[in-house]
């Protein structure tokens, strides 16, 4: 067996995923960040983005999240998002609908608190989009 890190994943409403990884690819501000076993501690806040998990003997999963927070520990990994979703359980049409909303919105802006709540859900929704495509170029990859 080889070396492992406690993941657990926790939105708002419920914990999306606890389990056993052997990598875990995040957005972090400063850009992506992989978190292998024995990862120094470390504390940061998430982009919204897709969560990129290879589970114990390389089956991978992804997830999405709206942003958040990570936090590394010496065998234990933990993301807390407002929003974080299994990346088959997202919803593309929902996801393609909020995106042109937001960008409508962006460019028909009354106030600035408008334009910045517009630019937050046209990135989500750009996130939901990307993890569906990752999880789609993976499935093609298994045929």
């Amino acid at each position: 067996m080889g070396m492992n890190v406690h993941l657990d994943i926790v939105s708002a409403e419920e914990e999306i995923y606890s389990g056993l990884a052997e990598l875990v690819v995040a957005n972090g501000l400063a850009g992506e960040l992989g978190i292998l076993p024995g990862h120094a501690p470390l504390l940061t806040r998430l982009r919204p983005g897709t969560v990129k998990v290879t589970k114990l003997g390389g089956e991978v999963d992804f997830f999405y999240v709206s942003g958040g927070m990570l936090e590394v520990q010496p065998n234990l990994v933990t993301i807390l998002a407002d929003k974080a979703a299994r990346a088959h359980d997202l919803d593309e049409a929902a996801a393609q609908e909020a995106k042109k909303a937001a960008e409508a919105a962006m460019q028909n802006r009354t106030s600035e608190f408008e334009y910045g709540a517009a630019a937050t859900e046209l990135a989500e929704a750009s996130a939901q989009l990307k993890a569906i495509d990752e999880l789609r170029k993976l499935a093609n990859r298994a045929r």
